[in-house]
């Protein structure tokens, strides 16, 4: 049996659960609480089929309109992520990788083998992991700025909190295919596979800022700032990846260096990613080597132009809104196309960004009724998803099945999301339907 134990006692940090010493140990097995012996949190975590699906349908079935363009040809992977289950994915470039709909199963957690990749410059060599602890981060802002090892921030305490990891240009494809005449939007075509649910361990931000005697004086922002290796020649400026977001979010940034119970890989951010829960991808600094707390925002290109929210035609500036906070958000996961009569399970995930997800409820007939799914596995925190189900008895015909998620402050899930140029924060509830025979 796996348990959490905790060494110090814990505190709060915006619904994350803060302690200063926490891992997880196996009593049948005498695992450690480190290395190749760890416990697999996606083991613990998995939702037993056999614990929710009945009837003579014998597992979930949904079927999409996107699994019909799903890739059915294996690509081979780029070196830095041939790790991955390459038949779980749908290869757009060698920095651009969705999960099959079909791949997102009926556990909470997203196995690292099945999760989006998304890059904006090219990945650093694999050398930077030979010494993980080693690693530097630059910490300014503070009352008493200093460079850290990763060695010294494991010394400052610990978190693990499981968020929703998702592109900001998910559910783009939705926002091309309504492109008419001359409209043009640049961007990978992702449609739902852009995005997952992990758990991060590292330690608050909030603890390393306090040890070195708190922000400054009129800080507004925190500033991360990858350590990517960027081409000779050109201004850092436009290809450096420099986010910044609102201090608010303080008590909730984590510096993580494990992922899912397993040290951070190359391909997600390793050996150390900023990680800011409820807001999308771009925000969570990969091989992060500076963290600053900011009187304003950043002047990289990818904080002041790039990642806004802007009509289509216009290019992004400061004077448009910055792409940060997920909205709410939900769809149907699928595994067949089509269903025998009778009782079927229908399943998906939902997520409220910055909130609790609330409820969901599910049309059988693109939207015209709904019904109320239930929740199934575990609850793992206001900036996790869950997986919904609900149970149908269905006649022979055809199926559109949509899903709509409510967060715990009353926002509901839209039909259509709002056109923008470069087609960030999709979250509509029609356009990744899914359609299921029943014969």
């Amino acid at each position: 049996m796996a348990y959490l134990r905790e060494n110090v006692g814990s505190r709060e940090f915006f619904g994350l659960s803060f302690v200063s010493s926490v891992h997880f140990e196996d009593d049948r097995i005498g695992m450690p609480p480190s290395g190749k012996g760890r416990c697999d949190l996606i083991d613990m975590l998995t939702i037993k089929r056999r614990s929710f699906l009945t009837g003579s349908a014998g597992a979930v079935v949904a079927a999409s309109s996107g699994v019909l363009a799903e890739a059915k040809e294996t690509k081979v992977l780029p070196d830095y992520v041939a790790w991955k289950d390459a038949n779980a994915l749908i290869v757009h470039s060698d920095k651009t990788m969705e999960t099959k709909r079909s791949e997102f199963g009926t556990s909470v957690i997203t196995p690292e083998e099945k999760l989006y990749i998304r890059n904006n410059v090219n990945t650093p060599p694999e050398s930077i992991l030979a010494d993980r602890d080693g690693w530097k981060v630059e910490i300014s802002g503070v009352k008493e700025p200093r460079t850290l090892t990763v060695a010294e921030l494991k010394s400052l305490g610990l978190v693990t909190a499981a968020t929703v990891l998702q592109c900001s240009g998910n559910g783009r494809k939705y926002f091309k295919d309504q492109l008419t005449g001359n409209q043009k939007m640049s961007g990978t075509p992702w449609t739902v596979g852009a995005a997952g649910c992990v758990i991060w361990s590292g330690v608050p931000l909030r603890a390393v800022v306090d040890a070195l005697g708190g922000p400054a004086d009129g800080a507004r922002f925190i500033t991360g700032t990858g350590g990517e290796e960027l081409p000779a020649g050109l201004d850092p400026k436009l290809l450096v990846v420099e986010r910044s977001v609102p201090i608010a979010n303080l008590d909730n940034v984590i510096l993580a260096w494990e992922m899912n119970g397993r040290p951070l890989s190359l391909a997600h951010g390793g050996p150390l990613r900023m990680v800011v829960p409820g807001y999308s991808g771009v925000n969570n600094i990969k091989y992060v080597k500076t963290v600053a707390l900011t009187e304003a925002e950043s002047d990289a290109k990818i904080q002041k132009s790039s990642y806004r929210f802007h009509a289509l035609g216009e290019k992004g500036s400061p004077d448009h809104p910055s792409v940060w906070e997920q909205p709410v958000k939900s769809w149907i996961t699928t595994a067949d196309e089509t269903a025998k009569a009778g009782p079927v399970q229908i399943a998906g995930v939902a997520f409220g960004g910055m909130n609790a997800c609330k409820s969901v409820e599910v049309s059988l007939d693109g939207g015209q009724t709904w019904q109320e799914a239930e929740f199934v596995g575990p609850d793992l925190g206001r900036f996790a998803w869950r997986v919904f189900l609900l149970a149908a008895d269905l006649a022979p015909g055809t199926y559109t099945l949509v899903s709509r998620a409510t967060d715990t402050e009353g926002n509901v899930q839209p039909e259509e999301s709002e056109m923008n140029g470069a087609g960030y924060g999709h979250n509509g509830w029609r356009a990744p339907a899914v359609t299921l025979t029943v014969a």
